[in-house]
């Protein structure tokens, strides 16, 4: 067993958003958004760091602050195909063996976290790694904007498979609640066979009903392992979220 030899951390990142137009590059506290993300992952050391960028202003940014993007298709519905096209331009010869998804939108994100979503990839039988953190916030549990991972984590151990995704509080706790529950973080480790899979598949049934790509990877029988994080990073969606992060970077 041995995790992969050659990983690209991929950063895809695009103005065009509904609820927060140009959050990549909203200031947070005296930088573009995606400059504290590009840092963070950069800090984590796992491999080359790259924008996978749907705009020529994304990619100015971040060749100014001496980072590399690559300008992809502006119209990919998705940001596991926005990364397909950056791996395809930036390794036509097929040298990365593994790609690391990294949301533009995660500003407090620890390395380490980003270390932890490849280690499930040690095991030669998992396509796809991703984190979790134990929900500490009750109101999490039955919130459809916290994804739950419905895994049960072996004694001493920090790695399981993923059993299901949902937006629901699964599984179910019986009304008790300090069984736990596991908030799903979006980050993925995927190995390039897997990647190129993936973005072939249809959109799949339960994908649809959850709104939830990873479900159209299991559908199709791919192996989603997950590794325990000890917290969840602020994903930045609103002007509120925007305001929290600036008060929690600049503290």
């Amino acid at each position: 067993m041995a995790l992969p030899q050659s990983p690209l951390v991929l950063i895809p990142a695009r103005l065009a958003s509904t609820r927060l137009p140009d959050k990549p590059l909203a200031d947070i506290c005296g930088e573009p958004m995606i400059l504290h993300v590009w840092r963070r992952a950069l800090e984590a050391d796992i491999g080359p760091v790259a924008v996978a960028a749907g705009d020529p202003e994304i990619v100015e940014v971040v060749e100014a602050a001496g980072g590399q993007a690559v300008l992809t298709d502006p119209d990919h519905p998705s940001g596991s195909d926005r990364i397909f096209e950056a791996l395809q331009r930036l390794d036509p010869d097929g040298r990365v063996d593994a790609v690391v998804n990294v949301q533009c939108d995660v500003p407090t994100l620890e390395p380490e976290a980003i270390r932890a979503v490849i280690r499930p990839l040690v095991e030669p039988e998992v396509d796809i790694g991703t984190i979790a953190a134990e929900i500490v916030d009750p109101s999490e549990r039955s919130d459809p904007n916290a994804v739950k991972a419905a895994i049960a984590f072996p004694a001493g151990r920090g790695i399981a498979r993923a059993l299901y995704f949902s937006r629901a509080p699964v599984p179910w706790d019986g009304g008790d609640p300090t069984r736990p529950l596991y908030h799903h973080i979006g980050l993925y480790a995927f190995r390039r066979a897997a990647l190129e899979s993936f973005v072939e598949l249809p959109h799949s049934p339960l994908e649809e009903r959850e709104k939830l790509e990873q479900l159209r990877a299991m559908e199709a029988g791919l192996r989603i392992d997950v590794a325990l994080v000890d917290t969840s990073p602020l994903t930045v969606d609103t002007p509120d979220d925007l305001e929290r992060a600036r008060s929690l970077l600049a503290g």
